[in-house]
């Protein structure tokens, strides 16, 4: 059972129990000890990897919920970082607790992963462009003639480098992920990466949603252990469309930021900081598909 979604937004937390030790594009990041962190989903929104100036209210509530949900389901494939330690034993002061209490998380202090650990089930994005190029995805070929927003033959692996703030991910080949990670580990990275998103997309199928493609990232304990951290298969990270709405040749409808990239693709802004505010419509009505998608996922 879901929780309510408040109607306030949160663009910056500001704890002044624990020391910030970094801000992301929506995360805040706090330290709890040497063996914990706590991480705070806030409302801000990311497009084109430019953080806007606008939140959208509820939606890192929806992040934090939807994130558990999928942590929960995919426990028996890969260890996650949820850690069994109470915020109000962390927040000891129930207004500032208040404050974040349905958007943050308790997570064991791990090193993340060089990578974003891409997977892809439908062409579409960077991933249709580099097709119409090259006739292959990330050095993977492709079968000619296939649509936009196809279907492809089996989930692909597509890993990407991650980039510093305001600047843009770039996919690399799996030669290049071995590079980075090793052999053994990427093909481990590879092979969880393409079960959670198998097991996560029949699953939302059921309940009325494509999972088109989506992000995990992985991070490792100091005995090498292996675990999936950040978030899992929310509208931030991943392509959510409606089932009954889905055809291929096409961009589909979207429950997640599609909406609002589309809208920026309108404006002659070029993808750079700082980015463009968003007209109260199309802010109302992104925070109106994250929630679609959480109640759809979630009941």
């Amino acid at each position: 059972m879901t929780r309510s979604i408040g109607p306030d937004a949160l663009y910056e937390s500001r704890l002044t129990a624990l020391t910030r030790l970094s801000q992301g594009k929506v995360r805040d990041i706090y330290a709890v000890d040497d063996a914990h962190l706590l991480i705070v989903t806030t409302d801000r929104l990311s497009a084109f990897d430019v953080v806007l100036p606008d939140p959208i209210p509820g939606k890192g509530e929806v992040l934090t919920q939807l994130s558990n949900f999928w942590f929960g389901r995919t426990s028996h494939i890969v260890r996650n970082h949820l850690a069994d330690l109470p915020l109000a034993s962390i927040i000891t002061d129930p207004e500032e607790r208040a404050t974040v209490a349905s958007r943050a998380t308790v997570v064991r202090r791990l090193k993340p992963l060089a990578i974003e650990a891409v997977v892809r089930g439908y062409l579409i994005g960077s991933g249709y462009k580099d097709y119409q190029a090259t006739g292959a995805v990330c050095g993977i070929p492709l079968p000619a003639g296939l649509p936009l927003a196809a279907p492809l033959p089996e989930p692909l692996f597509t890993p990407a480098t991650k980039a510093a703030l305001g600047d843009h991910d770039e996919n690399i080949s799996f030669g290049e992920c071995e590079k980075l990670l090793g052999t053994d580990r990427a093909r481990q990275v590879r092979t969880l990466a393409i079960r959670v998103y198998a097991e996560g997309a029949a699953y939302a199928r059921s309940r009325g949603i494509i999972i088109a493609d989506t992000k995990f990232e992985f991070g490792l304990d100091e005995a090498g252990e292996l675990y999936l951290i950040d978030e899992v298969m929310t509208p931030d990270s991943s392509r959510f469309w409606p089932a009954t709405e889905y055809r291929s040749g096409i961009s589909p409808p979207s429950y997640d930021k599609q909406f609002v990239r589309d809208y920026l693709e309108t404006l002659d802004w070029n993808k750079k900081a700082p980015g463009p505010k968003l007209p109260p419509d199309v802010i109302r009505r992104t925070g109106e598909k994250y929630r679609q998608a959480l109640e759809l996922l979630t009941g």
